[in-house]
C-alpha cells in the first residue's frame, strides 16, 4: 500500500475516534462545579456593619450560586445556620458580638452542585453607646399651683435613634421622700393643690438599642398656692431672696381705743409667693413714741399669725386720733433691715 493510501486511512480512522469522544461526552455530561479558591467574606467584623460574601472560583462553569450565613463560637467552631441569613450579604446584629461567622457557597451547573465555605471572620465587635446624659433635665414656668411645668430632656450622646420617656415626682419641700405622681408622664404638667409646698422634679429615660439611662431634673422651687394668704404655711426657713416677707393681715381687739387698756394686736406673715410664714420674728412700736410700752419680738405660730399684746401709757390721749403702729417682720438671723425683711405701717383709732 502506498503512503498516500496509508494517509487517508489513518485520517479516517481519527474521525471516526473523535466522532466517538463527541458521543461519549455528550453522554456523561458536563462536570459536577468544584472549588478552586474558597469563597470570601468582605466587611468590617462590628455590630450593625455589612458583610458581603463572594463565591470564589470553581471549575464546571456553575450557573447560579446560593450563600447561607453560619455564626461559629469565638474559635471558630460549632457553626450554626443562621435562620433567614440566605442572601449574598448579611448585616451583623448583636447576637452575633462575641461569635464569628462564614459563608456556605453551593455552585450549580445542569451536571449537579458542589459546596465550599468560606474562612470564618474576625471576632464580632460590638458597637455603638447606650445613651449617656451630659446635661441635666431642666424645668421651666412658674411653680405655683394650676401653673403649667415644661421638661427640657437636657443633653444626650449615644447611639441614635434614641427615645425618651418623662416621669414627674414630687418630694417635700426639702426635696426628699419623692414619690411618682401617677399619670404625669408628659413632657408638661400643670401643678395642683397637692404639690403646693412641695417640690417636683423629673426622671427623664433616654433609650436605645444598647440601653437605658436614667437622668433627673432639679427641682423646682416650692410650688406656691394659687392665691395668697390659703392657708398654706412654710418654715421661714424656706424664704430667701428674691422673696421676700409681707405683712398682709392686722387685726385689733379692741378695734376702737376708747380707753388705755392693752390692745391685742395680731399680725398675719406670708411671703411674695402667697405661703403663710411660721417662724417670722415680729416686731411692734407704737407711735408717738411713749404712747406705747415697748413689747418683745414675736414668733409667728404655724398659720403665720403673731400675737402682740400692746400696753398704752398715761401719754397716749383718749381723743380722737389714732395709735399708728411701726410693724417689722424678719427671718432670724437677717440683718433688721435687710434680707428678706418687711416692714409696715398700720394703725388704730383713739375715740
Amino acid at each position: 500500500m502506498s503512503w498516500t493510501k496509508r494517509i487517508a486511512v489513518l485520517a479516517g480512522a481519527l474521525a471516526v475516534a473523535a466522532s466517538v469522544l463527541v458521543g461519549i461526552g455528550s453522554a456523561v455530561g458536563q462536570a459536577v462545579p468544584s472549588n478552586t479558591s474558597l469563597p470570601s467574606i468582605s466587611g468590617s467584623a462590628k455590630d450593625g456593619s455589612l458583610l458581603t460574601g463572594s463565591h470564589g472560583s470553581w471549575t464546571g462553569s456553575p450557573t447560579s450560586f446560593a450563600y447561607a450565613w453560619e455564626r461559629c463560637d469565638n474559635a471558630g467552631g460549632s457553626c450554626a445556620p443562621i435562620s433567614g441569613a440566605t442572601s449574598k450579604q448579611y448585616t451583623l446584629t448583636t447576637a452575633d458580638v462575641n461569635h464569628r461567622l462564614r459563608v456556605d457557597v453551593t455552585a450549580t451547573n445542569s451536571s449537579g452542585s458542589g459546596t465550599a465555605s468560606s474562612r470564618v471572620t474576625n471576632t464580632v465587635q460590638a458597637t455603638g453607646q447606650a445613651p449617656k446624659n451630659t446635661s441635666a433635665p431642666t424645668i421651666s414656668g412658674t411653680p405655683k399651683e394650676n401653673s403649667v411645668l415644661t421638661v427640657n430632656m437636657g443633653g444626650w450622646s449615644g447611639t441614635n435613634p434614641i427615645t425618651f420617656t418623662y416621669q414627674w415626682q414630687r418630694c417635700d419641700a426639702t426635696g426628699g421622700n419623692c414619690a411618682n405622681i401617677v399619670g404625669a408622664t408628659n413632657t408638661t404638667y400643670t401643678a395642683t393643690a397637692a404639690d403646693v409646698a412641695n417640690v417636683v422634679r423629673v426622671n427623664v429615660t433616654a433609650a436605645n438599642s444598647k440601653g437605658s439611662t436614667l437622668a433627673t431634673s432639679q427641682e423646682t422651687g416650692i410650688v406656691a398656692p394659687a392665691t395668697s394668704g390659703s392657708g398654706h404655711a412654710i418654715s421661714i426657713s424656706q424664704v430667701s431672696l428674691p422673696n421676700r416677707l409681707i405683712i398682709d393681715n392686722v387685726k385689733f381687739a379692741p378695734t376702737v381705743l376708747t380707753t388705755r387698756a392693752p390692745v391685742v394686736a395680731r399680725f398675719h406673715v406670708s411671703d411674695t409667693r402667697g405661703f403663710s410664714i411660721q417662724g417670722a420674728l415680729v416686731y411692734a412700736l407704737g407711735l408717738p413714741y411713749g404712747w406705747t410700752r415697748n413689747s418683745p419680738e414675736v414668733v409667728t405660730d404655724s398659720t403665720g399669725w403673731a400675737t402682740i399684746t400692746m400696753s398704752p401709757t398715761a401719754s397716749m390721749p383718749l381723743r380722737n386720733g389714732a395709735l399708728v403702729i411701726f410693724v417689722r417682720a424678719r427671718k432670724p438671723g437677717d440683718n433688721l433691715l435687710a434680707g428678706v425683711s418687711t416692714r409696715r405701717l398700720v394703725q388704730v383709732s383713739i375715740r
